[in-house]
């Protein structure tokens, strides 16, 4: 089904006369419910025929979730791997003393679940919606079948296991070596994009998080307290490295802030 007007809709929604970002093609069909649940949408399964698409489609379950649902338990023994058609996603780890440390965040197109489908092992993380969600649910079989058939897809599977593996281990040596601050320095930079929108020479070499995220959520990504995180992004905004805005964290500075980061590696 094709919408027409797709600009007149927004403009009627308001989002071409506020602040807010005017709303995708696919964010707009998503709001009126009209949806068509289709494999070609996710990036690592690019290169399937119309057939494949539909004959493997055909077997796996869509589902919502909302804002705040578990969609996988730490260590349960399901097996499929699952794609975000809307959404954002955290992986965590609870820690037995309550505490939790993030893994990652996976947005519209990523998606998770790919290590059990792979060696049948348990979870190794929770996956929580961070806003409401639309999972394609792909049964272990119908994965393999895929990477068996595409010689194309099993490459990006094996290429996204590399990233993941060099992420990782990059991650675990900041852990092991650096104190708090030089990892939360590395998780800014990570965490932010180019800023983009300003007029002037120097904001083009801005980088900004947006939204912020809390500094509860920071102090779990790098494995800290929010008591530290709060005192060291204090101390970057008086140095005028960071600034915090309406729209997010700015990183004034970049440079500076990584070489900051890579003096940890040196003390």
């Amino acid at each position: 089904m094709k919408f027409k007007g797709i600009l007149a809709i927004q403009d009627a929604l308001g989002a071409k006369n506020c602040n807010l970002r005017p709303i995708t093609d696919r964010e707009l069909r998503l709001l009126l419910g009209v949806i068509m649940d289709t494999l070609d949408e996710f990036p690592l399964l690019k290169g399937m025929s119309a057939e494949q698409i539909k004959v493997f489609g055909d077997r796996c379950l869509w589902r919502n979730y909302e804002a705040g649902e578990t969609i996988i338990d730490h260590q349960e023994l399901s097996k499929e791997i699952r794609f975000i058609s809307h959404g954002t996603v955290r992986a965590l780890v609870r820690m037995i003393e309550g505490r939790e440390v993030i893994l990652n965040d996976h947005g519209q197109g990523e998606f998770f679940g790919h290590l059990a489908a792979i060696d049948d092992g348990p979870r190794s993380a929770s996956i929580l919606a961070l806003s409401n969600c639309r999972i394609c649910i792909m049964p272990k079989g119908v994965f393999q079948e895929i990477v068996e058939t595409v010689p194309e897809i099993a490459w990006r599977v094996m290429n996204h296991l590399a990233s993941d593996i060099r992420r990782l281990s990059h991650r675990l040596s900041e852990f092991s070596f650096l104190k708090a601050k030089y990892r939360l320095y590395a998780e800014l930079l990570r965490l932010s994009r180019p800023r983009t929108g300003g007029q002037s020479a120097s904001h083009a070499q801005h980088r900004i998080i947006s939204p912020a995220p809390l500094q509860s959520d920071i102090a779990d990504r790098i494995s800290s307290r929010r008591e530290i995180v709060s005192r060291d992004m204090k101390e970057l905004e008086r140095m005028g490295i960071l600034e915090r805005t309406r729209g997010g964290l700015v990183i004034l500075q970049p440079d500076a802030l990584a070489n900051m980061a890579a003096e940890g590696w040196a003390s």
